[in-house]
């Protein structure tokens, strides 16, 4: 990044730092936010570098939008899911936090049958219903300090008291001790606000700001990200629950997808991350957060960049495999299951369900068998999970066959 850090210039002239601060807190290009950090009054600073970062999102997301559209509903529905399922484990391994892809899938189908009894006892039940919202683009209030405590609540707050008891909010609202965020050496990297007054007052404050409609909305997500991390009002959680909002923040404005790919861009390029979060942190960086801002705009693009190649790729192979079967089978309904089947292979997590085939095909569970038997069993991959049956093509035997074809017409 060519912005150059206040904090850099601290070593430097004094008079050359001074008017450095008072150019960029006064700039047109300013925005002010009624937030202190320490006691330096929060803002950023909407330069060249950050309205080109901001422009390059905005024309990659319709990029993604097209690339969404040309491939079928069924598909994107199950491509959803498994970044949903990467986002998870991704955002928890960031944390130190166990999770498998399998515990995240087995919540994700306990919500999908709908089994309140079995989801009770199910690991994750409920961070995977409040992710499932950014696919449906449900709203979720955060509007106040309750609305904060609620989603924590809801999402967070069991998974951190199983690891640890003691860690259970005991304020009002937030917690009432002192917290810190410490290196990998132990070292105390950050103090979270303290009392518990005080973090009332500053998520008030940031949640004002989160809302304004006057303010960029991405930047605002963007930097409400920044602020709820600085404010740390659990004693643990506060990562998970600030890179969950900022998911939910980018679902709100841009392709949903690409919420469900940013902890993976994060753990990649974890230093900066950091990086950005230490010099906003330091006094003498005097409260401007454009570093942060940066940070973060370049991590969406980055994965936007990664998700677009991953559909440009999916759209070429399920194009191929489409016009493989077409030149092999004119039954129409057939064509229909091999093409439900080959999007569950290069899209789903675990394949496709007999109930949902025969949604989407529009045919009872005695039709869809039949049509299933008109395939060679060799094509068909089944994974078995509980009491489902999972379906999809078997991609190594369908390149074989398309290999073999093509050897044949040469």
């Amino acid at each position: 990044m060519s912005y150059k850090e206040l904090k850099s210039l601290y070593f430097g002239d004094n008079d050359v730092y001074a008017q450095e601060y008072l150019n960029r807190l006064n700039s047109e290009e300013t925005i002010k936010i009624n937030f202190n950090i320490g006691e330096n009054q929060a803002f950023f600073v909407q330069n060249t570098e950050v309205m080109t970062l901001a422009y390059k999102i905005a024309k990659l997301d319709k990029e993604i939008g097209k690339l969404c559209d040309a491939l079928p509903g069924v598909a994107i529905d199950q491509y959803s899911k498994k970044c949903l399922i990467d986002e998870i484990v991704i955002t928890n391994k960031i944390e130190g936090v166990h999770s498998s892809r399998k515990e995240i899938g087995e919540a994700l189908d306990v919500l999908e049958t709908q089994s309140k009894t079995r989801g009770k006892r199910q690991r994750f039940i409920s961070l995977v219903n409040k992710y499932l919202k950014l696919i449906k683009n449900e709203f979720i209030s955060m509007e106040n300090c309750k609305d904060i405590r609620d989603i924590y609540d809801e999402v967070f707050l069991e998974e951190v008291i199983n690891e640890e008891p003691s860690n259970n909010p005991d304020g009002e609202i937030f917690r009432k001790e002192s917290v810190s965020v410490h290196s990998e050496t132990d070292r105390v990297i950050h103090v979270g606000l303290t009392p518990e007054s005080k973090i009332i007052e500053a998520t008030t404050l940031a949640l004002q700001f989160l809302n304004d409609d006057s303010v960029e909305e991405l930047f605002r997500v963007c930097i409400f990200h920044y602020l709820i991390e600085y404010i740390h009002p659990f004693y643990d959680g506060n990562g998970r629950l600030g890179r969950f909002i900022l998911s939910y923040g980018i679902s709100k404005v841009l392709s949903p997808l690409i919420s469900f790919r940013i902890s993976e861009t994060i753990k990649e390029n974890i230093n900066a991350y950091y990086k950005a979060f230490k010099t906003c942190n330091d006094q003498r960086n005097l409260g401007d957060l454009t570093p942060f801002l940066l940070m973060q705009l370049n991590m969406i693009l980055t994965s936007m960049k990664e998700l677009k190649k991953s559909l440009q790729q999916k759209l070429v192979t399920w194009n191929k495999y489409e016009k493989a079967i077409e030149a092999r089978c004119d039954d129409f309904e057939l064509l229909k299951l091999y093409s439900y089947l080959i999007q569950a292979a290069l899209f789903s997590e675990k394949g496709i369900s007999m109930l949902e085939l025969q949604e989407n095909m529009k045919k009872s569970n005695y039709m869809v068998k039949c049509l299933l038997y008109k395939i060679p069993e060799e094509m068909i991959a089944i994974k078995k999970k509980s009491n489902f049956k999972f379906y999809s093509i078997n991609l190594e035997k369908l390149n074989k066959i398309i290999l073999e074809e093509s050897i044949e017409n040469l």
